[in-house]
C-alpha cells in the first residue's frame, strides 16, 4: 500500500454516515484520525467501529472535516475556524453557496474554509452504515472561492484521492446548480412518485417490478435530513423543477386527448428526450459509456447468485453494474449483468454452455 498523501491528524466532526465512513477510510490508509460529536454515544460507536480516537485539548489537527447536519454546519465551521487556527477546513454538506455566505456575514476566517462535497451516500444514515469503501470512485467537488489558496485546494486532493474518491473543483454556485439537477429535485420527484402507491390498491402495488423500485429507491432517504437540504438550495431546485413541470404539463395535455394533431408525438418527444437524458449518466469509473445488458434467470435457493457471479468471473469478465429483480413469492429471480459490448457474447455463449438459462427482451 503507497503512503498516505493526506498530512494528519485529521479531525472530523459529527460522526454520522460520512463522517465515521471518512474516518474508516483514512484510518485504513495509515492517517490519524480525531473524532467529535455532541452525542457521547454516536461517538463511542464510531470509536468501537475503528474510525478514530476521541479528541482532546492537545489536539493540533493539520484538517478539520465538519460532517454535520446541513443546518448546523455553517456554525460549526465558523467554531471549527476559530479553535483550531492553524488547520485548513473544510465540511461535506451538500449545499456550498449560502454556507460559505454565512461564513462571510459572521466574519469568520474563510481564508482557511474550503468547502467540499464528496458524492457519495446510503439510504441509511448513522455510523452503524458506514463503510470504508463508501467514496470509491465517487466524484469529490472541491469548491474553492476567492480567498482561497491553490495548495489548499491539493491537499483536499490528496484527501480525496486517499479514500478513494475522484475530486472534481467546481464553483460553489455551479456545484448548488448542479447538484439539484441531479440529486435534490430527483430525491423530491422520486418521493413523489412513491407517495402516489400510499393510495393504491395493495394487489396493484404488489404488481411491482424493476422499474418502479429503480424509479423510487431513494424515496427511503431521511424527511429530516432532506428537508435541510431542500430549504438550503430551494431556489436552484425549484429551477429544475418549473422546468420538469412545464415537460409534465405538456405530456399531460398530450395523455388527455391522445388523439389530437400531434399529440403522439409529443410523447415520442418525452420519451427520446428521456433516453439522450440516461445516455449522459456517466457510467463506471465516470465513463460516458453504454453497456451490454445480459438477463440471466436465477433459481431461488441459496448460493445461486454467488455461483452466478464466480463463474463470470471465470470466464474473465469484468462485470460493469449489477441490478436484481426478484419479486416476493417468486420462484425465480432475475439478474440483469452489464458489460462491455465486445464481451456480451462471449459471455452470453459461455454462460449457456454452464447451464445458465438467459433471457431475453424483460
Amino acid at each position: 500500500m503507497t503512503a498516505a498523501r493526506t498530512f494528519g491528524p485529521v479531525r472530523i466532526v459529527g460522526t454520522g454516515l460520512l463522517g465515521t465512513s471518512l474516518g474508516l477510510a483514512l484510518r485504513a490508509r495509515g492517517v490519524e484520525v480525531i473524532l467529535a460529536n455532541r452525542s457521547p454515544a454516536a461517538l463511542r460507536l464510531a470509536i468501537d467501529y475503528g474510525a478514530g480516537r476521541a479528541a482532546t485539548d492537545a489536539d493540533a489537527p493539520a484538517l478539520v472535516v465538519v460532517a454535520t447536519s446541513p443546518d448546523s454546519t455553517a456554525e460549526r465551521v465558523a467554531a471549527e475556524l476559530a479553535a483550531h487556527p492553524e488547520a485548513l477546513v473544510t465540511d461535506v454538506a451538500s449545499v456550498k453557496g449560502g454556507i460559505l455566505r454565512e461564513l462571510i456575514a459572521v466574519g469568520a476566517d474563510v481564508a482557511r474554509y474550503l468547502g467540499s462535497h464528496p458524492m457519495a451516500g446510503r439510504e441509511r444514515g448513522g455510523a452503524m452504515a458506514a463503510r470504508a469503501d463508501l467514496f470509491d470512485g465517487r466524484p469529490w467537488v472541491l469548491a474553492p472561492h476567492d480567498a482561497t489558496d491553490p495548495a489548499q485546494v491539493r491537499a483536499l486532493e490528496d484527501l480525496a484521492l486517499d479514500v478513494g474518491a475522484v475530486p472534481v473543483v467546481m464553483d460553489p454556485e455551479d456545484h448548488d446548480r448542479g447538484v439539484a439537477l441531479i440529486s435534490h429535485a430527483p430525491q423530491l420527484v422520486a418521493s413523489l412518485l412513491a407517495a402516489r402507491l400510499t393510495d393504491g390498491q395493495t394487489r396493484a402495488v404488489g404488481l411491482a417490478g424493476q422499474g418502479l423500485r429503480d424509479t423510487t429507491r431513494i424515496a427511503a432517504s431521511d424527511p429530516e435530513l432532506w428537508v435541510q437540504i431542500l430549504s438550503a438550495n430551494a431556489a436552484p431546485v425549484a429551477e429544475v423543477l418549473s422546468a420538469l413541470r412545464d415537460d409534465l404539463d405538456a405530456a399531460l395535455a398530450a395523455l388527455r386527448d391522445p388523439e389530437a394533431p400531434g399529440a403522439l408525438a409529443t410523447i415520442a418527444g418525452v420519451l427520446d428526450a428521456g433516453n439522450r437524458g440516461v445516455a449522459r449518466i456517466p457510467g463506471k469509473h465516470g465513463r460516458d459509456e453504454r453497456y451490454a445488458s445480459l438477463v440471466v434467470r436465477i433459481d431461488d435457493r441459496p448460493g445461486e447468485l454467488a455461483r452466478l457471479l464466480t463463474e463470470i468471473g471465470e470466464e474473465g469478465v469484468n462485470m460493469e453494474d449489477l441490478r436484481l429483480e426478484h419479486s416476493p413469492g417468486a420462484q425465480v429471480g432475475y439478474a440483469e449483468i452489464a458489460v462491455l459490448p465486445e464481451r456480451s457474447h462471449e459471455l452470453a455463449t459461455a454462460l449457456e454452455a454452464r447451464g445458465w438459462t438467459l433471457v431475453e427482451g424483460r
